[in-house]
């Protein structure tokens, strides 16, 4: 009897301290994760380029950047830092008078300054002030607009030049990247005062300093694209082309890759404003001319 009291006293211990499995443990809500279309890089990850069909990135034109010996002058925006001081680093428009307001040093002329000249030039005055026992003075040039050129058309890479001397018209070309395939055999400077001149570019590229004028600050430099001429039919690079100077329809055939096995140059037709015409091979083509080179007869 005893025993059996005892049986039911541990049977009713162990059944008043049993939990169900599921109790045991509590269960964690983990958070769930943000898909991955979601997730936004950090700003300060580069940016990443996407190959061309060819496997080669493309090629992003860098910013024009102030030469070493640009001159400041009004409206350009500079910024002047003191190694160690960041409650001097001051990012300022030169104002119309030609200075800057600096901490300590207050208006300070800085047109026709060099970003080198105007370091030395302030950490005198800062030293001769009492501000700074050797100050490390940097001036950086961040916007200018005061002395560059514009650059349009048929370039590498249009936009703003600056110059910090007298550049001749081949110099910036060749600054901007060169010219296209597309550009035509002839520059137009346009000067601040609004007068032009048509310069031809084999000349720059191979005449002397009369072929190439220097340019000024407010110039315009334009590179129009080139007329062109159009090719069908029977060649091996069918398509639009510049024409070029003496472009005859011969040259025009070459251009266009030559003609297939089955072309023939008998059977060469010229359109010029909807109307066939009659061409020998040596005869110049004009702009907009469409050449048809037909099959040749077996």
């Amino acid at each position: 009897m005893k025993n059996q009291l005892r049986q039911i006293l541990l049977l009713a211990t162990a059944t008043s301290f049993a939990t169900p499995a599921s109790a045991q443990i509590p269960t964690r809500r983990l958070p769930t994760p943000a898909p991955a279309q979601q997730q936004v890089p950090l700003a300060s990850a580069p940016a990443q380029t996407v190959p061309q069909a060819n496997g080669a990135a493309p090629s992003v034109p860098a910013p024009a950047v102030a030469p070493a010996g640009y001159r400041i002058g009004a409206d350009d925006v500079i910024e002047v830092d003191v190694l160690g001081q960041s409650d001097f680093k001051t990012r300022a428009r030169v104002s119309s008078d030609g200075t800057v307001t600096l901490p300590y040093l207050g208006a300070v002329p800085v047109t026709g300054e060099t970003s080198i000249s105007l370091a030395d030039k302030l950490a005198a005055q800062l030293r001769a002030g009492g501000y700074y026992a050797k100050p490390i003075v940097s001036v950086e040039i961040v916007g200018f607009v005061s002395n560059y050129i514009v650059v349009l058309g048929e370039v590498g890479v249009a936009g703003l030049q600056p110059i910090d001397r007298g550049y001749r018209v081949s110099e910036i070309l060749a600054r901007a990247g060169g010219l296209k395939i597309t550009a035509a055999e002839e520059v137009v400077l346009t000067h601040a005062d609004g007068t032009a001149e048509h310069l031809d570019y084999q000349k720059l590229a191979s005449g002397g300093p009369s072929d190439d004028p220097v340019v000024k600050a407010g110039d315009k430099l334009f590179v129009p694209q080139a007329e062109q001429f159009y090719i069908y039919g029977q060649v091996n690079a069918p398509g639009v082309y510049p024409i070029r100077a003496d472009m005859t329809l011969r040259r025009a055939l070459a251009r266009g890759g030559g003609l297939t096995p089955s072309g023939s140059t008998g059977r060469v037709k010229v359109y010029r404003d909807g109307a066939e015409r009659k061409m020998k091979l040596d005869e110049t083509l004009q702009p907009g001319d469409v050449v048809v080179v037909g099959e040749r007869v077996f």
